[in-house]
């Protein structure tokens, strides 16, 4: 690329591992990107206060510190890559790389070095290891010239994760140089109270504001959710969870579509583990009309210092919102509040089911978000293409009422939102086509698959002309159902699988009359049942 530098399979160091991804560095500053989705990191040209190289083993280590006092370390870079990417830095943001060599020797003494919010420790000239010392919990002055730091421990994990780094332990001789103290403070003194300064120690304070009886629908219980200064509890009968606010990606509050309730989604990267499962998303379910007072404990003086502009003394409203604004001025997250799509009742979702869970599908600004059970985040920009199809088993009369929605990631991984109501269509296709995503079934590849879709989403006389509509009940002609099914074979997936049969059985709207209808072609059906009889908002049997 001309503007820049594209690298895969380059992996961002921290407390969780390394997670590999996509790092592009281009005139504007860098960017990075988790692997798959997730975490994103960008840091502007002008925010980079200092660069450096660093061979480690089987690779070259690139670290970038910003003006807010961050450290990213990028792992996975070549030798090569390393002059034309020091040349490109320096020409595009004025800064210098410098090298810096790893230690290798086992040597445990030498030097500390602290800047921004990373501690390195040097053995002569060369760098043995380094920490973050935002992942500090606590920090302890043992005698005269120990200090020991104390890591966060939380339940959120990487994939391939196995230890974590639980305390160190530094020996501070009272003759050291670098850190001057006297007989009332002796140099260990300093050097922990250096510490004090930088690192996140209120971890065992009490709780900034806490919320009992909360329901939270995946992982499934009732908690009692405590918000800290760096981190978020959720204390619950049989499970007690806790979470760094730096693996929070996104905060969502989404109101259910008639229904006196909300979701409040945390979206985690790394997930929490419960056994061997792992939670992406955090859904949480507010009565919506609940309102709550909520006071912060907190200090005017942290309030000033520490969340100017992001949090206030004492909260009063719907309960989710106090919720959401806390958790968002103590984590820094964004939330994402519903677009403007509307489903024909005026909610923000329309109801459709995943695998063999009922559930909504909201249609946000920049993907769809399906909830509660399982809980899937599709972006925009992970979509390769979606298509419209009928029902993919059930009969011509269940068809004549539903279409199902697939989604087809880059990734080649697929998601079949079925049973939505076919007065959804027109509103589901117009926010599809506005957001330009590519809608397969528009007979643009010259295959003949729109027949089924049109005889199942046909509308009344009184309905808005759809152009895509028309032209796939052009192409439909007068083919029989029997003929259309054989294009319309279920998914690999969905084939022979007990909950999907199950679950269209077991539909309410469907009596065993209109089940024997399926026997007959379309036209009979057509002319006996009910495709002409939908209205927007009134029932359709």
């Amino acid at each position: 690329m001309t503007d820049g530098h594209l690298f895969n399979n380059i992996s961002l160091g921290g407390r969780v591992g390394n997670n590999p991804g996509q790092f592009r560095l281009y005139s504007g500053g860098l960017a990075w990107k988790k692997q798959g989705g997730g975490k994103t990191i960008e840091v502007d040209k002008a925010d980079i206060i200092s660069v450096t190289w660093m061979k480690i083993p089987r690779s070259y280590q690139l670290s970038v510190g910003t003006k807010e006092g961050i450290r990213y370390v990028f792992k996975g870079f070549r030798e090569q890559d390393v002059s034309n990417l020091t040349n490109f830095i320096q020409k595009n943001t004025g800064t210098t790389p410098e090298e810096k060599q790893l230690s290798v020797s086992g040597h445990n003494w030498g030097a500390v070095d602290i800047n921004g919010n990373m501690l390195s420790f040097n053995v002569g000239s060369k760098e043995a290891f380094e920490v973050s010392l935002s992942d500090v919990s606590q920090t302890q002055l043992q005698g005269k010239t120990d200090v020991v730091l104390e890591f966060h421990v939380d339940d959120t994990t990487g994939a391939n994760e196995k230890d974590s780094l639980m305390d160190l332990s530094f020996h501070v001789p009272t003759s050291n140089t670098q850190f001057l103290g006297d007989e009332e403070r002796p140099s260990a003194h300093i050097f922990w109270q250096k510490i004090l300064a930088i690192a996140d120690v209120g971890s065992s304070e009490e709780a900034v504001v806490s919320l009992e009886g909360i329901a939270i629908l995946t992982p499934r219980g009732r908690y009692t959710v405590e918000l800290h200064m760096s981190f978020l509890r959720l204390q619950g009968q049989a499970n007690d969870f806790k979470i760094q606010y730096s693996s929070i990606l996104r905060l969502f509050v989404l109101p259910k579509s008639n229904n006196p309730h909300t979701f409040v989604v945390i979206t985690l990267d790394p997930p929490i583990r419960k056994g061997q499962t792992l939670y992406p998303h955090i859904v949480i379910q507010f009565v919506t009309e609940n309102v709550v007072e909520k006071e912060l404990s907190l200090s005017e003086e942290v309030l000033a210092e520490k969340y100017k502009d992001r949090l206030q003394s004492s909260y009063n409203g719907l309960e989710h919102e106090v919720f959401s604004k806390i958790l968002r001025g103590l984590s820094g997250a964004k939330v994402t509040r519903p677009s403007t799509f509307r489903s024909c009742q005026d909610g923000y979702a329309v109801k459709s089911s995943l695998k063999a869970e009922d559930g909504l599908l909201y249609p946000l600004e920049k993907g769809f978000f399906f909830l509660p059970k399982p809980p899937t985040l599709i972006l925009h920009e992970e979509i390769e293409y979606v298509e419209f199809e009928r029902h993919g088993a059930g009969g011509a009369s269940m068809s004549s009422h539903y279409f199902d929605l697939l989604v087809k990631l880059k990734n080649d991984q697929e998601h079949l939102f079925r049973n939505i109501q076919r007065n959804e269509y027109h509103n589901l296709f117009n926010f599809v086509s506005g957001k330009n995503l590519k809608i397969l079934n528009l007979g643009e590849d010259g295959q003949d698959r729109t027949g089924a879709v049109a005889a199942a989403l046909q509308s009344t006389d009184d309905d808005p002309v759809d152009p895509h509509l028309e032209r796939i009940k052009n192409q439909a002609g007068d083919e029989e159902s029997d003929e259309e099914d054989e294009d319309f074979v279920a998914d690999k997936d969905d084939s022979g699988s007990p909950s999907d049969d199950s679950e269209e059985g077991s539909d309410a709207s469907i009596s065993d009359g209109e089940k024997e209808v399926t026997k007959f072609t379309l036209d009979s059906i057509c002319k006996k049942t009910y495709l002409n009889q939908n209205t927007c908002g009134k029932p359709l049997l």
